[in-house]
């Protein structure tokens, strides 16, 4: 049987997958091995090179020791469900049930897959900002729904209310927020987010809010979706572990939304992973508990090393959208000549040894981010000086 199911024609648009069948790289997986093969320091993927609190990692190691390495409950420990309800009451003043109204998942990307797929039909309508986390496109192809976006320009990151307001129809079911995004870094103002649940009132829709870099913010506070006026009941609300406290290869994430549309992702969930992570879910509860310092503290080395980075961005002649959240800033290669962000890209490992990701890698539109590099700054800040240092030296 030829493969025809909708996510592979996608993947098959986007050149992943060859007229053989063959599978091929994606351009993180290229971007890496070029780094490794050079040599090069590797901005592209967005993962931390440090490890998380002494307070979470000894948590795991201790339940590997009192033998919690067997399935947890299908909606996750009771530990880590109700650690999720003390965190979403402490900092945002929300109250979900942890027994009806959260959900354990294996990191937020099984969180929206599980989402999507419980409640897309094809021929449904998904609104979303876009550039966007790459994998929402191939979600929503594998529900059979279509992907409507509404662009975020450069250098701002903002998004046209107009745009938004066109962007919905009466097929729409769900509207998908990234708030801190990924890959702008930008974050989303109090306008922008009551226009989402106004139109997604009008039009009955789900609001789906992919929130892993909550506490990754730079001078402002996270205010969820959920927590604004008539959003809580059609609102999902998605978060995980792996940013905040560094531990991105646990895979643990986790949603609340209101116990009816818990239950409707949960018939979903339980044909994907099951369950997963069974010692590392008591870890990140402890994480969750810890003390507001721990979290003020994350966001402050990161936000210097962003500063760190975007000083190397621009001492090499890139143009700079600074970021008001998460692990990503975005330069524009454009003053430097480069009109073809990937290809300036695969040259950046050899001319300055410092990898990035073209930012085309993130939307269906690649000539309206066709200058556009994102780099990660989720390392050490001898790394980052490091590379600052070397992106410094495409100006002489």
């Amino acid at each position: 049987m030829i493969p025809s199911g909708p996510w592979y024609r996608t993947a098959q648009g986007a050149g992943l997958v060859g007229p053989d069948g063959s599978v091929g790289a994606t351009i993180f997986a290229e971007m890496s091995a070029l780094a490794a093969s050079t040599g090069a320091i590797n901005l592209g993927q967005g993962f931390p090179d440090t490890d998380g609190p002494d307070e979470v990692l000894e948590a795991a190691r201790q339940a590997i020791a009192d033998g919690v390495n067997q399935y947890p409950p299908g909606r996750g420990m009771p530990v880590l469900r109700e650690a999720v309800a003390r965190h979403q009451q402490r900092f945002y003043g929300l109250a979900p049930d942890p027994e009806s109204e959260v959900l354990v998942t294996a990191g937020a990307t099984e969180a929206l897959t599980a989402t999507l797929l419980a409640f897309l039909d094809p021929g449904d309508e998904v609104v979303a900002f876009e550039p966007y986390y790459d994998s929402y496109a191939a979600i929503v192809a594998l529900a059979g729904a279509r992907l409507v976006t509404v662009p975020l320009e450069w250098p701002a990151f903002t998004a046209d209310p107009d745009r938004l307001r066109s962007a919905f129809s009466d097929r729409t079911r769900l509207v998908l927020v990234n708030d801190p995004h990924n890959p702008t870094g930008s974050v989303l103002d109090r306008a922008t987010r009551e226009l989402v649940v106004e139109l997604a009132t009008r039009h009955d829709a789900l609001i789906v809010c992919d929130e892993v870099y909550e506490h990754l913010r730079f001078g402002t506070v996270h205010e969820p979706i959920a927590s604004l006026p008539g959003a809580a009941d059609r609102t999902i609300t998605i978060s995980s572990g792996g940013k905040t406290f560094s531990t991105t290869g646990w895979k643990i994430g986790w949603l609340h939304a209101r116990a009816e549309l818990v239950t409707a992702i949960l018939s979903v969930k339980q044909f994907l992973t099951y369950v997963n992570g069974a010692p590392f879910q008591p870890a990140i509860a402890r994480g969750l508990d810890l003390p507001d310092a721990f979290y003020a503290d994350v966001s402050d080395r990161l936000r210097a090393g962003r500063d760190i980075l975007i000083g190397g961005l621009r001492d090499a002649g890139l143009e700079v959208s600074v970021p008001a959240g998460s692990y990503f800033v975005i330069a524009d290669a454009r003053p430097l000549g480069a009109t073809d962000a990937a290809a300036f890209c695969r040259d950046l490992a050899a001319t300055a040894g410092v990898v990035g990701i073209p930012v085309s890698a993130f939307t269906a539109s690649p000539d309206r981010y066709a200058g556009l590099v994102r780099f990660a700054f989720c390392k050490r800040p001898d790394v980052l000086r490091d590379a600052a240092r070397r992106l410094g030296s495409l100006a002489r």
